[in-house]
């Protein structure tokens, strides 16, 4: 009988702790997604890994590839059920990152997937209002 206070073996793996094969594979998707490795990431994503997959920023595959200004990634992403204003941790959503980055292929591509310009803190819309980028807030008044 085990009584409930009794701390674990040192060697007795947590129940809810990642083994190291799981954390080696999502940081290879991460670098994946910074890298805009499309054919690596939908290989991974079809074959089961969460199209929203998180790290420990809240960051998503999805807002990697969109601030680091990878297109075809991001469609790729959103083809299998990202979604686009998923925010990070401080309330940042893939579509503010890519307008922070000035990436147009990346703000069209995610518009034309279903992103909120006014989702998160700040919105894209705010985004765009703080560094003065008068074109994206009238597209994204538009909407």
């Amino acid at each position: 009988m085990t009584d409930a206070a009794s701390p674990q073996p040192a060697d007795a793996p947590e129940a809810d702790a990642p083994d190291a094969e799981v954390i080696a594979l999502a940081g290879k998707l991460f670098d994946a997604a910074r890298a805009g490795d499309t054919d690596t990431l939908a290989a991974y994503v079809d074959a089961g890994a969460p199209a929203n997959l998180g790290n420990d920023r809240g960051d998503t595959l999805l807002m990697l590839a969109a601030y680091h200004g990878h297109a075809a990634t991001v469609a790729a992403l959103l083809a299998r059920g990202a979604d686009p204003d998923r925010a990070n941790d401080r309330g940042q959503t893939p579509l503010a990152g890519a307008v922070f980055k000035g990436a147009e292929d990346v703000l069209t591509v995610l518009l034309e997937g279903g992103a909120d310009p006014q989702a998160g803190t700040p919105s894209a819309l705010d985004t765009a209002r703080m560094f003065g980028k008068d074109d994206l807030v009238a597209r994204f008044e538009d909407r």
